[in-house]
């Protein structure tokens, strides 16, 4: 194989190829990046087997077809220490040859016929959701998905199409977070992603993708990249059942001050006790270190008596920084059940901190 290809193309694959690594023992072929070189294109694959990541490139001068493998993070190191301008790619007596002017690196390969297959999304079951509203559903449950719960199915992001909505969801096991589309199909499905596969979807795709899946795999493709990620196999909990059906209490919020509010606070303590008047909202820390934060802001509540919560605020802060509106609404039951934050069609669902 003989290429030569400008830095910042090779760079920027090379980037996204990044987490998609094994980086701990680079004896697996799977802490390499795979190039073929053929029909005047350059294909680079990246995979740790739970995630895969194919992208294509015409931006690329091929003298030689051909394969090979090398070790992604030294490949990207590199290239970044090169300057701006084509680089040449060269692979002879299974070495890796990276120059450009004066500079020559070698890098070892393995043999490119042992990298894993790639499931392919050809003749699977597709899932029809516009790209732009896929990201941003995304986007809004992401902080409410666990970290390293025992039961995987925490470690992800529900996605349950119905015959009439498709609702996207996540859990913590202190909130619940739930994005509703509508939506009309006569096939049901529920599957889980992995949170990884969630962030790094944000990150490659924009516009036109195609969503397929089978048993085992979710599989997006666009005109640049394909991505496929194992599914985690589990029973999402029946998060219908833990949203209220029922609200005593109704309040719309100004946005920008609550979070001006909140981050006041946030700097003596992460927990924070809201208690609402008639027409005053205060904020209060809540802190073991007899040391105290409190403001307050002018609202009109509609509460006749004092009525109190006390939360993490980091939870507040997620929703509010996932919504566009300048106001969202705040449903309370009791200063010890389950409170609700919406706007529009997302909804998160927060435990209050018992005092």
């Amino acid at each position: 194989m003989i290429i030569t290809i400008p830095k910042s193309i090779i760079e920027n694959i090379l980037i996204h190829a990044g987490p998609f690594l094994e980086k701990k023992d680079t004896s697996q072929i799977t802490s390499h990046v795979y190039l073929n070189a053929s029909n005047n294109t350059l294909t680079l694959k990246a995979t740790n087997y739970e995630i895969g990541f194919l992208v294509t490139t015409d931006n690329v001068n091929i003298t030689k077809e051909g394969s090979i493998t090398a070790n992604g993070k030294k490949f990207l190191d590199i290239v970044r220490i090169l300057k701006d301008g084509e680089i040449n790619l060269e692979v002879r007596k299974d070495t890796l040859h990276i120059t450009q002017g004066h500079s020559n690196f070698k890098l070892p390969t393995f043999s490119y016929n042992e990298f894993p297959e790639f499931p392919s999304y050809e003749g699977k079951p597709r899932i029809s959701i516009e790209s732009h509203t896929l990201i941003e559903s995304l986007k809004k449950i992401t902080p409410a998905i666990d970290n390293n719960n025992p039961k995987f199915e925490l470690n992800g992001a529900l996605i349950d199409i119905k015959k009439d909505a498709i609702n996207f969801a996540s859990t913590d096991t202190r909130r619940l977070a739930v994005v509703t589309l509508p939506n009309e199909t006569q096939n049901e499905l529920s599957i889980i992603i992995p949170k990884k596969a969630i962030i790094e979807i944000q990150k490659l795709f924009f516009d036109n993708i195609e969503l397929y899946y089978d048993e085992t795999n979710l599989i997006i493709h666009s005109e640049q990249y394909t991505f496929f990620t194992k599914l985690i196999n589990g029973k999402f909990p029946e998060y219908s059942r833990i949203i209220p059906k029922e609200i005593t209490h109704n309040l719309v919020l100004p946005k920008a001050i609550i979070i001006d509010s909140i981050k006041q606070i946030t700097t003596i303590s992460t927990d924070v006790k809201i208690t609402f008047l008639n027409d005053i909202i205060t904020f209060e820390s809540l802190s073991d270190d007899n040391i105290e934060a409190k403001t307050e802001i002018t609202h009109t509540t509609g509460f006749d008596e004092s009525f109190s919560i006390a939360i993490n605020s980091r939870y507040l802060l997620d929703f509010l920084n996932s919504i566009n509106s300048p106001e969202f609404n705040i449903g309370l039951n009791e200063g010890n059940l389950p409170f609700v934050l919406s706007d529009e069609n997302f909804i998160t669902v927060v435990m209050p901190i018992v005092i």
